[in-house]
């Protein structure tokens, strides 16, 4: 790919603003609305047609995938609502891209979400979801579609790849170290195994399950149990992968002492490995064994045209003949509206590694502390259609280099 991905979208941003699309737009949202039986029953279809374009100067840097130093990738994503009573909601979200992470593979249609909430009582101090769900873990979930989210990417805790593997476990900690990049492995094989290593959270975590959640005053709680830990990749969020033999629990409880504030705490625990690992683990040990164990919270804060988040998570991976390889990782993300059309987005990522013992009566750190900045300017052309450009430096998680760059644009049509 010649043309600058970023310029790609500029372009497109233009094209999609022309007199009359606006109209055209409004008129199909009102075509995917229905209502049946006197209203008892309504139905809703919309989504989102994403084109994202990235420049980076390295290999492509998180949970990208390219071979070149460029990526241009488009994205449609279809949510269908469907609101029966007071009582029963369900919805089923879409996608066809190139991977739920983006990359360079052919287009395909993916089936993320399906679910069942049911509301027995419309106070919303109870609510019972089935299916294939986000995870109810943190903030940054309910405003990770491309719509909400201020910018291209995702906090560094959600995108980050660790030394962790999920198809094997580590037999010693030389081994852990050189799935870090930590190792004497050439460039060639650190290039091989990073499709196989796991941040601390997998994005949204679209894994399968169940969940009760609801608001008690200023209180708002979640509890989920789902087949996946929250590192899991997404081939493992389907029910059927996993079988349920070694499920993750996490919950969530939040508290709002007024409109402008939300604070939350939330832990999970749950076996990160897949059952494909087996003939890897230490003897005498099982997969729940190997789990990963996660302690967060968040902050929100909303005030005027000024909106604030922050996480902060405390992981530990148990890893029997190793011991426990902890990680701590936060992000501190501001967004302000200059104008109903004009936005800007700042956002402050770090992670750093505890050590474990290298076998040899020593300790070592067991990945490479990093800190990445996110700048993000955002514009509405329309009620409808938003275009974001992000530029990214970080400091390289890889020896030999002292900072990855990373350049981004996202053109987002609503309807």
């Amino acid at each position: 790919m010649k043309a600058p991905a970023i310029f790609v979208c500029c372009f497109a941003a233009f094209l999609a603003s022309a007199s009359g699309a606006e109209d055209f737009v409004d008129r199909v949202d009102e075509a995917l609305t229905r209502s049946i039986w006197r209203d008892k029953v309504r139905a809703r279809l919309s989504g989102t047609v994403d084109l994202e374009g990235y420049v980076f100067n390295q290999s492509a840097p998180g949970l990208l995938y390219s071979d070149s130093d460029d990526l241009l990738t488009p994205r449609l994503s279809l949510f269908f609502d469907v609101q029966a009573g007071a009582q029963v909601y369900a919805f089923v979200q879409t996608r066809t891209d190139t991977g739920f992470d983006a990359g360079d593979r052919a287009l395909r249609t993916r089936l993320d979400e399906y679910a069942v909430r049911i509301t027995p009582w419309s106070s919303g101090v109870f609510n019972l979801q089935l299916g294939k769900f986000a995870t109810v873990i943190g903030n940054w979930v309910p405003r990770h579609h491309s719509w909400d989210n201020p910018f291209v990417t995702a906090p560094l805790p959600y995108e980050n790849p660790t030394g962790i593997f999920d198809v094997a476990a580590a037999r010693s900690p030389a081994v852990l170290l050189n799935w870090a990049n930590l190792g004497p492995a050439p460039l060639a094989a650190r290039e091989y195994l990073a499709e196989f290593r796991v941040p601390i959270i997998w994005g949204p975590s679209y894994a399968s399950g169940a969940a009760i959640t609801g608001v008690l005053g200023r209180v708002d709680y979640a509890i989920e149990i789902k087949n996946a830990a929250l590192s899991s990749r997404p081939e493992v969020w389907n029910p059927a992968q996993t079988r349920w033999q070694n499920p993750t629990y996490s919950a969530r409880v939040g508290y709002r002492p007024d409109e402008a504030w939300n604070f939350g705490f939330s832990a999970s625990t749950g076996s990160y490995l897949q059952p494909a690992a087996r003939p890897t683990l230490a003897r005498g040990t099982g997969l729940g064994d190997y789990r990963e164990v996660l302690l967060a919270q968040d902050i929100g804060y909303a005030w005027h045209h000024l909106q604030l988040w922050a996480e902060f998570f405390e992981t530990h991976f148990d890893i029997p003949s190793v011991g426990q390889a902890g990680t701590f990782a936060y992000y501190v993300e501001a967004r302000y509206k200059f104008s109903p059309q004009f936005s800007g987005a700042l956002r402050w990522n770090q992670q750093f590694f505890d050590t474990i013992s290298d076998g040899r009566g020593g300790n070592v750190r067991w990945g490479r502390d990093t800190w990445r900045i996110d700048v993000a300017p955002a514009y509405r052309l329309t009620p409808h259609l938003e275009l974001k450009l992000e530029y990214s430096l970080q400091r390289a998680p890889i020896s030999g280099m002292k900072f990855s760059r990373l350049f981004a644009s996202q053109l987002v049509l609503r309807f």
